[in-house]
């Protein structure tokens, strides 16, 4: 049945315990060592989480992947408030896979991460601290979003103010 599925175009491995929208389709995958799979769709990279489940990381979460020594590694950032129209950023811990097989998953995922980026500066704020500036393409929807990633330490509320501000200026630049 796997060799059928294939053949007709379905790439979903079997056993996925993830549930794919319509039309989201699997671009590759790979197996994790002690279980599950990594999913490239078009809508983000699907993670197992928990015991027999998975979940999908937005291309527009995804702060740093990097693959080393058959080791996938996968830092997630998770959207922590707003500043106007700008979304702010934490990075959560990253997240290892260890990928036996890995076939072209860290390469598709490289293309999609650094695909989904429109623009990116970074600014430092202060003494000891800075916040990244990035626009991104959000999957699925039009347009882009721009997030900001302070350093840790930095004065957040600041960092927001000048978001704000960013967002503003590059929404009446849009018009």
């Amino acid at each position: 049945m796997g060799f059928l599925r294939r053949l007709l175009g379905d790439r979903t491995p079997e056993g996925f315990a993830g549930s794919l929208d319509a039309g989201e389709d699997v671009v590759d995958s790979a197996p994790v060592e002690g279980g599950g799979h990594l999913l490239v769709t078009p809508l983000g990279l699907w993670i197992p989480d928990g015991p027999g489940g998975a979940r999908r990381v937005g291309w527009h979460l995804i702060g740093k992947a990097a693959w080393k020594g058959g080791v996938f590694t996968l830092t997630e950032s998770e959207e922590t408030g707003t500043a106007g129209s700008a979304v702010v950023l934490a990075d959560l811990a990253p997240a290892r896979f260890s990928l036996p097989e890995p076939g072209k998953v860290p390469h598709h995922v490289r293309l999609r991460v650094d695909g989904s980026v429109r623009s990116r500066h970074r600014q430092e704020i202060g003494p000891g601290g800075g916040a990244w500036f990035v626009q991104r393409k959000v999957p699925g929807r039009d347009g882009s979003v721009l997030q900001v990633r302070p350093d840790p330490g930095t004065d957040v509320s600041l960092v927001a103010a000048i978001a704000e501000q960013v967002a503003a200026t590059l929404a009446t630049a849009a018009e």
